[in-house]
């Protein structure tokens, strides 16, 4: 690596190692391809991220006829800075990206990427946003744009996606009851469910302004006579040590509580039967003294007067995150007269989880509108799910998906996708921008919402691989043409 490339490596860096080791077995691969087939066989090779980016530089040093692609996702340098900058954006023209390598202790995976960029036959990103961040920190602008897919599931009538939202919002319902109704209640059926979720990348997310926004939407709420019940979730992967005792508590009661009532109601039901069968309408006698009693018993050892909690699990480090740390800024404490409630749930969801026991994609299904106001966000994959799953979303103009939505959906807004400018606007401007469209959101009627759905549901098409893909086709055509000459069926034009 440093004799053929000027790329230093420590003896000591693990990963670093071994991502050198499969480069190097990668190109042992395509030197004994080649060799095995026809001369001018057209060859080529797809290279996705630093981790793999090793075999670039070897393919094009040994000159094999190889042609190669190269794409980043997101610079390994921008990732790091964007995270420690309040205005990466803007300070980018000025970065000196082998200073900031050294700085962040990652020089050897900086030169890695950066080698693979350079000596790639086509050299391609997933958005304009990431081109403009590439060709800064690496010094070569991409070619060509490659936008991310997905491989969607589709339904074959409407109505099927609003009856899973239908079921799965019942599933949310039964955690919410569980967290929150020990100590108070409210109306389900005027309550929306709004989430984030992601790496926690504090900043990087959005999660800051996500906080803010809420604390603002809490102030506008409260003015209103007939307001709606909004419960925010945060949905990430933090150091936790435990599941909350009192969360845990609280939904082991409630789960008393429901098994309980189906006791109950089961014995209700045969004595309707009963009564039916003797020809007469059971009504005072349904539920017994033994069952009024049992029932105050459990709803007695049920309620409490303790305030509902704002975090789900014992965080590692309690004091010092900051999710935590801007929730108790901003007063988010679940307060009884707070018409915005938030749920921090420091665990990705999945359907073996002991308090939220759904797969990912049925939580965003019964969920209302996901917000995903990134800062730095190469693509971003949680608002084109939202699409694809028949769910209104909010992105930014500094995500890649935002950018692409901008470019080709001309009324996105109304399509149910909303892109948060963050590349002119400074916070607060974003923070009231976010809070506003919320606003409309949660006082829209269910009729306005369920036809956003369908809005919503139908633009996912577009996000398909079956139509993206011809975005990798014209990648691998332009690399052949440029690696192996003159192909037959190209236009081969030279100025002369």
């Amino acid at each position: 690596m440093w004799k053929d490339h000027g790329i230093s490596t420590v003896a000591g860096d693990g990963e670093v190692n071994e991502v050198i080791a499969f480069g190097f077995a990668i190109t042992e691969f395509f030197t004994a391809l080649v060799k095995e087939l026809p001369p001018g066989s057209p060859v080529i090779a797809h290279f996705h991220e630093w981790m793999a980016g090793v075999a670039v530089p070897r393919i094009a040093h040994t000159k094999l006829p190889v042609s190669t692609v190269f794409t980043t996702h997101a610079t390994l340098l921008g990732r790091y800075i964007a995270s420690d900058s309040p205005d990466f954006y803007n300070h980018l023209p000025f970065i000196n990206p082998d200073e900031q390598a050294a700085k962040y202790n990652i020089y050897p995976r900086f030169a890695i990427e950066r080698a693979a960029a350079h000596s790639a036959t086509v050299f391609t990103t997933v958005s304009q946003v990431t081109s403009f961040e590439a060709e800064k920190l690496l010094g070569r602008q991409p070619e060509l744009i490659l936008p991310n897919g997905l491989n969607l599931h589709r339904f074959a009538a409407l109505h099927e996606f609003q009856n899973l939202h239908r079921q799965y919002k019942e599933t949310i319902h039964e955690f919410v009851m569980g967290h929150f109704f020990q100590s108070y209640s409210f109306d389900l059926d005027r309550t929306l469910y709004l989430f984030t979720s992601g790496r926690y990348e504090y900043r990087n997310k959005g999660m800051d302004l996500f906080i803010e926004a809420l604390y603002h939407l809490n102030l506008r709420l409260r003015e209103l006579k007939d307001r709606p019940t909004v419960v925010a979730f945060i949905v990430t992967k933090a150091a936790t040590k435990s599941i909350n005792v009192q969360t845990l508590q609280s939904q082991s009661m409630f789960e008393e509580l429901h098994n309980t009532c189906e006791q109950i109601e089961e014995q209700m039901g045969r004595r309707l039967f009963r009564g039916a069968v003797n020809g007469r309408i059971a009504s005072n006698e349904l539920l017994d003294e033994d069952d009024r009693v049992r029932l105050k018993q459990t709803i007695h050892a049920w309620r409490t007067g303790r305030q509902p909690p704002i975090v789900t699990h014992d965080l590692v480090d309690d004091a010092k995150d900051p999710i935590l740390q801007h929730l108790r800024h901003r007063g988010l404490f679940n307060s009884p007269d707070d018409p915005v409630k938030v749920v921090f749930h420091p665990q990705f969801v999945t359907n073996t989880g002991p308090l939220i026991s759904m797969d990912y994609d049925q939580f965003v299904r019964g969920c209302h509108l996901g917000v995903f106001p990134s800062y730095y966000e190469p693509w971003g994959y949680t608002p084109m799910e939202c699409a694809a799953l028949g769910l209104p979303a909010v992105t930014t103009d500094l995500s890649g998906f935002g950018a692409y939505v901008q470019q080709h959906i001309p009324e996105h807004e109304e399509e149910g996708i909303y892109v948060l400018n963050r590349r002119t606007q400074s916070f607060d401007q974003s923070v009231n921008d976010l809070v506003e469209n919320l606003l409309a959101f949660v006082q829209m009627s269910q009729r306005q919402r369920i036809e956003m759905r369908n809005c919503v549901e139908r633009l996912s098409e577009m996000f398909d691989w079956s139509v993206l893909i011809d975005y990798y086709n014209e990648a691998h055509d332009m690399a052949l043409s440029r690696g192996q000459g003159f192909r037959q069926g190209a236009v081969d034009i030279r100025m002369v």
